[in-house]
């Protein structure tokens, strides 16, 4: 998905109010991330809602500006993925009240418009990035379109799974359902990062009957096979294609996701793809292109692009409640907010799989 904390609607140096009231995480340049004051989120349009998070994560596609790839204003506020308690609520939102426990999307959108309808709730008339949720409190618009609100508040074993939702589970079950993952399937899960881990998990819930998930590090392997993976590929681009040709009897994969953005793991997905079968693909493009004559004569459809998270929250909030998936364990390194420079430094090199930070403890 994209990073929408770039050019989010919270600034790092600015704000209705003069003081600075918390601390959060703040991208000055590649590999300088910063934790420092920043000014107190409040309510800018009627409907806004202001919610208080009790945990907050990195994401990987945060690394692509944090390691310079993708231009970024400069104090940039980061992070993207949030849920936890609202405080505050403008005068025109009617679906939610203080208290409640609530799990929102990257991207803010009405829940209305003919797009959202369509269930594409990233592609609204009126999408707004949702960024700097890398902090103790939140200003999320469109809060009656863009919040889900759950039956009952969590207990604290299942926040880090609900945070989970809020991107990485709700992209990976995306990924799943665009590669039309049906019951009796075989998937190939390209990328070993959260997405692509959670991905496994999704085909799981789907019906999949082989799951392969292309990884070279034990750990991730070592979740995969636990989300649902049958096999493990270690090799990649053609050497990985082929490895994937040798398990299928020449046939491909009926379902691929593409869980990295990377040229080398579109081509991997594509050609690992049976005529007729599906890629669903969710990493963030840098660099990929695709040559349509080929494309043309593999008979593989392709569908991708941000995860409409929106769509699939009821669902997925039903399927933690009910013990059925669990994606906090995707949270494999767990520190207080103020060390959010450890944690990108630990996911940059991928010491992590991913890094949930507590903003009410400090080290």
């Amino acid at each position: 998905m994209a990073s929408p904390s770039i050019g989010s609607n919270t600034s790092a140096t600015s704000s209705t109010k003069d003081r600075c009231e918390m601390q959060g995480a703040v991208l000055y340049g590649a590999r300088d991330v910063r934790f420092e004051d920043r000014a107190e989120p409040t309510i800018v349009d009627a409907a806004d809602a202001i919610i208080r998070l009790p945990v907050t994560c990195i994401c990987g596609s945060d690394l692509w500006p944090y390691r310079g790839v993708s231009p970024f204003p400069a104090a940039t506020p980061m992070g993207h993925e949030y849920c936890g308690y609202v405080e505050e609520i403008g005068r025109g939102v009617t679906s939610l009240k203080r208290g409640q426990f609530v799990i929102g999307s990257f991207f803010a959108s009405d829940n209305t418009c003919p797009h959202c309808r369509h269930g594409y709730q990233t592609s609204c008339e009126r999408r707004t990035p949702v960024g700097g949720a890398q902090a103790p409190r939140l200003r999320v618009p469109l809060a009656d379109g863009t919040l889900v609100a759950t039956r009952d508040v969590p207990d604290a074993d299942h926040i880090p799974s609900m945070l989970a939702l809020s991107d990485v589970m709700g992209t990976g079950w995306f990924a799943a359902d665009a590669a039309n993952v049906k019951p009796g399937a075989t998937v190939v899960v390209v990328g070993d990062g959260a997405v692509g881990l959670l991905g496994v998990l999704s085909a799981k819930q789907m019906g999949a009957e082989r799951i392969i998930a292309m990884s070279r590090h034990d750990a991730r392997q070592t979740l995969a096979r636990e989300f649902g993976a049958t096999d493990i590929v270690t090799e990649r681009g053609d050497e990985g294609v082929e490895r994937i040709k040798q398990l299928t009897n020449g046939v491909g994969a009926d379902s691929v996701l593409e869980c990295v953005g990377t040229q080398e793991a579109m081509m991997q997905a594509i050609k690992s793809t049976r005529p007729g079968g599906s890629v669903g693909y969710v990493g963030v493009p840098h660099g990929v292109t695709i040559d349509g004559a080929d494309l043309f004569f593999r008979h593989v459809r392709l569908l991708g692009g941000p995860a409409p998270v929106r769509r699939y929250l009821p669902q997925l909030i039903d399927l933690v409640f009910a013990g059925k998936i669990n994606p906090g364990k995707v949270f494999d390194l767990v520190l207080p907010l103020d060390q959010v420079a450890e944690g990108y430094r630990a996911m940059d090199e991928r010491r992590a799989i991913k890094t949930l930070l507590r903003p009410e403890e400090t080290s």
